[in-house]
């Protein structure tokens, strides 16, 4: 017996001046695993710059590109020596200027990764610090520790770097330990002195002044800590006291005043809009935190904040083993806790997370993707997860890159390394699955490139890419950018849900979660669709096909298969315009509704979502 569960949720979102984000697809790019065009075995700019046509031909708005400045890279990349220059071993900064003229002109916004938590210890400033030059001596977090028994200078409280270790190093030249929140060779920049706001504020616009769109903002919520440096209180649920899940992180994440820089930066954009014109500069904040913490990076009436908060519950409240209940629960969430002026976003993976086929399994891969890009909102996609890519776990200790898993030893390093989602982008079944010419890569290909490629599947007559292509057409449909949600958990296995705007085509998106064969009705369920429908996009191992006409009172589901349908008919508008209702009474159901289905789906769902870890 189906035990349904519904949620009606109105896209209320807003529209940047020249862009509507809920019609944005996002996609991030790890230029040190993109595209390598001198050989040399590493990503660069010209790499990125030659494949501008393939982000253009596959429907992507905006660029975000994983950070790109001089770095020694201790975190390849996170670890900045000068915010202002390009790693060299990326390019110059001419073909970054390349690269922004070849975007704009394709269409293609671009967004720069933005990392001010933390400098490396290389940069000047560090050094400087370190050595007490007036103006410097207080650019990062200092502190004299305490003494021990044996006179020995001690951490001064039991913070927990996210990398492992005390979060604290001792510098025997300046005799003062520095707070670093990631990898000693990272340290904290100190946000409480108003001369590091005014460097980044510099640096941003520098980069503003170079043409780009936005900017992803890093570890946003590590930015400040309590001046008092109290410890932070055990969670009980950690037994190693160098864990990062040893503590509770009351004191070091999640302050108010991350919330008001974020503030700052947006004001910063927003005039530099003001001065220049064009469309807005876009803020995207990278926070993990509890739901009602993230809500408040989108700001308020007074204070407008981030465009897009990133939303990882895709990630942190599922799991392979999660019910069509679960996931409507975890879309529902969103949708509720969002301010009702704002653009929803959804983040099925990125370069710190398992890839999508290798969480969810490769099966998976289409019904994924098709979630991504046919809810509403922003759909954030990491490269390659549009041809299905895989982690790949064979990588040994020595061949290890990512310190998160180098901090650890040869035994335990797999389940902290990063690498596996980092391998480059697998172009064709050539050498070096077409990213390189060089001998060796920075970190291996994936072995299974000759079957799993892009060129492969831009050619088959059915593909993850080509169903990929397809929904991002889709999704600068009117339907999809203003149009409704209305979902149902039909089953613990099947999801269905519509998008409806007055005026236009109603699509109904059907997916299977399950390794098993589902027969459902859809019209029980959703009475005013038509008793035909035509499938627009289907599952590139499913039995339907774009163009089939299916019934809407019985439909086949195959393992893992999901298919989008519509129908243009004139039984179809006639069904819409006698269930025309009135614009003041959809939206007065709607708020109705979200009320009755918190309280109904926290009772019933809430209960065991608890985060994974993550890094940044």
């Amino acid at each position: 017996m189906w035990q349904v569960v519904s949620v009606v949720l109105g896209v209320m979102g807003w529209a940047c001046a020249g862009n509507n984000l809920n019609g944005w697809v996002l996609y991030q790019i790890y230029p040190r695993s993109f595209m390598d065009s001198n050989g040399d075995g590493v990503g660069d700019l010209r790499g990125i710059t030659m494949k501008l046509p393939y982000l253009r031909d596959t429907g992507i708005n905006a660029t975000w590109l994983s950070p790109i400045f001089n770095s020694p890279m201790v975190d390849f990349g996170y670890d900045i020596s000068d915010f202002t220059a390009i790693q060299p071993e990326y390019g110059t900064m001419e073909d970054f200027e390349e690269l922004i003229k070849e975007a704009h002109e394709l269409g293609i916004k671009v967004i720069l990764d933005f990392v001010p938590n933390h400098t490396s210890d290389n940069h000047e400033w560090f050094i400087n610090s370190v050595n007490r030059v007036v103006g410097f001596e207080d650019y990062y977090i200092w502190h004299e520790g305490v003494v021990d028994s044996m006179g020995e200078p001690q951490p001064p409280n039991n913070w927990v770097s996210v990398f492992y270790g005390s979060a604290w190093t001792w510098n025997e030249f300046r005799r003062q330990f520095y707070l670093h929140q990631f990898t000693k060779e990272q340290p904290d920049l100190n946000f409480r002195n108003p001369q590091v706001v005014a460097e980044m504020d510099r640096i941003l616009e520098f980069w503003l002044q170079k043409g780009v769109d936005g900017f992803r903002i890093d570890a946003v919520n590590h930015l400040f800590e309590v001046e008092d440096f109290r410890d932070e209180p055990p969670t009980g649920m950690e037994s190693d006291p160098k864990s990062y899940a040893y503590t509770h992180h009351w004191y070091t994440k999640d302050l108010p005043e991350c919330y008001d820089i974020i503030f700052h930066w947006r004001k910063l954009l927003d005039d530099f809009k003001e001065r220049y014109g064009g469309d807005d500069r876009i803020i995207l904040t990278e926070a993990y935190a509890n739901i009602s913490f993230t809500m408040k990076y989108y700001g308020n009436r007074t204070h407008p904040g981030s465009h897009i908060p990133f939303n990882f519950l895709l990630i942190t409240d599922l799991t392979a083993n999660s019910t069509a209940p679960d996931l409507l629960h975890t879309i529902t969430k969103w949708m509720i806790y969002k301010p009702l002026d704002t653009a929803a976003n959804w983040v099925l993976g990125n370069h710190d997370q398992s890839r999508v086929a290798s969480r969810f399994g490769p099966n998976k891969v289409d019904a994924f993707n098709t979630l991504l890009l046919t809810l509403p909102g922003v759909s954030v996609t990491y490269n390659g997860e549009e041809i299905g890519m895989e982690d790949y776990r064979e990588i040994s200790w020595e061949g290890t890159k990512d310190p998160a898993a180098c901090n650890t030893n040869p035994t335990t390093f797999m389940k902290f390394s990063r690498d596996p989602e980092r391998t480059p982008f697998q172009w064709d079944n050539e050498k070096n699955a077409g990213f390189s010419s060089s001998p060796s890569t920075w970190l291996p290909v994936h072995p299974n490139h000759p079957t799993l490629n892009l060129k492969d599947q831009m050619t088959a007559e059915r593909s993850h890419y080509s169903l990929y292509t397809t929904l991002t057409g889709l999704k600068r449909h009117p339907t999809m950018i203003y149009g409704d949600f209305i979902g149902f958990a039909m089953n613990d296995n099947v999801l269905a849900y519509t998008r409806e705007h007055t005026g236009h085509q109603t699509f109904v998106v059907v997916i299977n979660l399950s390794d098993q064969e589902e027969n459902i009705n859809l019209a029980t369920i959703f009475q005013r669709l038509p008793s035909k429908l035509q499938v627009v996009a289907a599952a590139s191992h499913s039995n339907y096909r774009p163009g089939d006409t299916i019934s809407s009172n019985y439909v086949n589901l195959q393992q893992s298969d999901c298919f989008v349908a519509s129908s243009v008919s004139a039984e179809a508008r006639a069904v819409r315009e006698t269930w025309n209702i009135p614009q003041w009474l959809k939206e007065t159901l709607s708020i109705t509704t979200l009320f009755i289905t918190i309280i109904f789906v926290t009772h019933h769902l809430n209960s065991h979502y608890f985060p994974r870890k993550s890094f940044r």
